[in-house]
């Protein structure tokens, strides 16, 4: 009996110290110890990885497991229909030892129904006509056209294209390989998908040796980030109805022609299937984009103008710039009107807060046409009304009371019955504007058809990510997409720094088309604390609009300031109950997977590494 008292007692303190010493720490390990770790891991693992290449990665883990599934899909059976698919391949003074090896990877697929359309460029490598005549006269799925003269890669792959008969066509490069089921999975893919008009895979790269590296997994169709770059890239098999009927082809826009391609069958699609699964090597060799993205200058020139069409043909106005990093791009929309946009901001005393919040919207936002709607949720301190009526006169700002228990949703549904404007920004009041034209950006992607919900980038006060989207299913609901990465890096192939679409962004910065509210009944009240805004974006997904994230607009997130951290039991019981209704709403969402993550990369952290490798290094 003295044991058990003996024990709770020291329990009890336990828990006291830690309450008075250790919890006040959580916003020092939050804001800088964790971040700090996070960005040595990465900055450990790259030099080990180039110091000592012949460390096994957690992608050589990843590999382990997926010759098995290859061995799986070759033995499977394939349906009745087996169509026939068509690979274009431009030759153009490539190596013959790569040309050999692409062609052999063809050759070594699992699944026969093939042709192999080569049209050579005008080589002037003599030893690539006798090497194609040789693999043509050894195969006769390989058939070979020699141009008269140089078309340039978009002339010579629309060359290869007049060759193909099969219903549907692949895109090789010349010195790449495909994976020896890479067939196989698409013939299956058709057949469990008919409607398709485009399948597209992920991709890896290979070095001269054959060493696999760099995997590219991918999110599925995704038309905003498209807009930003190439992602879909390898493998893409399209219909070939669809890719004559949209032109083929086009001259003019060299280095880029297969993204000119692609924007416009996807425009047309009827469906578009993505295949989680490595099906595509694209070899990294001197000269090659694989190794140095300014291989090709040109290709970025190429892009922008077949982006410039993409908008004309979408009847959009905008202007195409370069992103934040080589290869990416940037719409900067053109908006036609200025809507009206109201700002709400729930807050409870913390004045200086607020005023930070504030004074940050005020003195930094040339967007003109915008109210300030603050909603007091308690407020019992002096100074706080003190500060209130020094909005007296100002018709930019306005203020509310809600004298009911805390309630994120609620809160916020009472302020959007006060609110007549075309869009509702829901913003934190621990937050603080960096960017000046953060609404233009966020309205100009609001503003696009079929767009429900836009978020932004938020960072903490030391520069290093709060929130660059949100990824469904991490820890179990979800969790913020490149937590703790520094501002500048630029995240998973990119991400970070391109604007895309996402299942869910945060509510503590969310624009939100207010037709789009109401349709979906806005914020969910059983969710008071937790998950509110992650709810909201998967209803309005639901109705079928999109969630865009944009890096081009950012603010300063303070986290924590305004509520505290929450770790009292009855806080933690709330927490959970939050997460079952989640669970009960959302299990089939779910279990599916985010369709804007792919499920090959982690759940358990927010970092998109591999779901292979849990560990520190992986």
């Amino acid at each position: 009996m003295k044991k058990k008292i003996f024990f709770r007692r020291a329990v009890a303190l336990t828990a006291r110290l830690v309450k008075i010493y250790i919890f006040p720490l959580f916003p020092f390990i939050q804001r800088t110890l964790l971040p700090a770790a996070a960005r040595h891991r990465r900055w450990i693992q790259a030099r080990l990885q180039s110091r000592y290449p012949f460390l096994p990665t957690a992608y050589d883990r990843w590999l382990k497991l997926e010759a098995q599934r290859h061995d799986e899909v070759a033995n499977s059976l394939f349906p009745c229909e087996k169509p026939l698919i068509s690979l274009v391949m431009p030759v153009y003074n490539v190596r013959p030892a790569w040309l050999e090896a692409a062609v052999e990877s063809v050759r070594n697929q699992s699944y026969p129904h093939w042709e192999l359309c080569i049209a050579d460029d005008c080589s002037t490598d003599s030893a690539l006509r006798p090497l194609l005549n040789r693999l043509a006269q050894e195969d006769s799925r390989i058939r070979v056209r020699f141009l008269a003269k140089n078309r340039g890669i978009a002339g010579a792959s629309q060359a290869a294209l007049e060759m193909t008969s099969g219903e549907y066509v692949g895109l090789l490069d010349n010195d790449d390989e495909l994976a020896p089921c890479a067939l196989a999975e698409v013939a299956l893919s058709l057949a469990d998908h008919p409607e398709a008009d485009l399948v597209y895979s992920d991709e890896d790269k290979i070095t001269p040796d054959g060493r696999r590296y760099d995997p590219f997994f991918k999110p599925d169709f995704s038309p905003d980030t498209l807009r930003s770059y190439n992602y879909i890239c390898h493998f893409s098999v399209i219909r070939r109805e669809r890719m004559l009927q949209v032109g083929g082809f086009r001259s003019g826009y060299d280095g880029s022609q297969d993204y000119d391609l692609l924007l416009r069958v996807t425009e047309q699609a009827t469906s578009i299937v993505h295949i989680p699964k490595i099906l595509y090597h694209w070899r990294a060799v001197d000269g090659s984009v694989g190794q140095d993205g300014r291989a090709k200058m040109y290709a970025y020139d190429s892009a922008k103008k077949a982006l410039a069409d993409h908008l004309v043909r979408l009847g959009r106005k905008g202007t195409v710039q370069d992103g934040l990093f080589l290869g990416s791009y940037h719409i900067r929309y053109e908006l036609r009107e200025r809507p009206d946009v109201t700002i709400i901001i729930p807050t409870k005393d913390k004045v200086e807060v607020l005023r930070r919040c504030i004074d940050s919207i005020l003195a930094k936002t040339t967007y003109e046409n915008y109210t300030i709607l603050i909603v007091d949720n308690g407020s019992r301190h002096q100074e706080t009304f003190r500060y209130y009526s020094s909005f007296a006169g100002n018709k930019r700002v306005r203020i509310i009371q809600y004298d009911k228990p805390f309630n994120f949703s609620a809160i916020n549904n009472y302020a959007r019955q006060h609110c007549t404007s075309e869009y509702l920004l829901f913003l934190n009041n621990d937050t603080e504007i960096i960017t000046p034209d953060w609404l233009e950006e966020m309205l100009g992607l609001g503003y696009q058809d079929r767009v429900g919900v836009v978020g932004c980038l938020l960072l903490y006060g030391n520069d290093t990510v709060q929130h660059g989207g949100v990824i469904v299913g991490i820890g179990g609901v979800a969790g913020h997409a490149h937590k703790f990465f520094a501002a500048d890096e630029e995240g998973y192939f990119g991400r970070l720094h391109i604007v895309q679409n996402l299942s869910a962004v945060t509510g503590a910065c969310m624009l939100v088309r207010k037709s789009v509210f109401d349709e979906v009944d806005g914020f969910s009240e059983e969710l008071s604390h937790a998950f509110n805004d992650v709810d909201l974006c998967l209803k309005v997904r639901e109705k079928g609009y999109l969630v865009v994230y944009t890096p081009f607009a950012r603010a300063y997130h303070h986290e924590s300031f305004s509520r505290g951290l929450e770790t009292s039991g009855k806080k933690r019981e709330r927490f959970k109950r939050e997460i079952r209704f989640m669970q009960g709403r959302w299990g089939k969402v779910l279990r599916q997977g985010d369709p804007y993550y792919n499920p090959n990369l982690t759940l358990v952290k927010e970092d998109f590494s591999l779901a292979t490798d849990e560990f520190l290094f992986s």
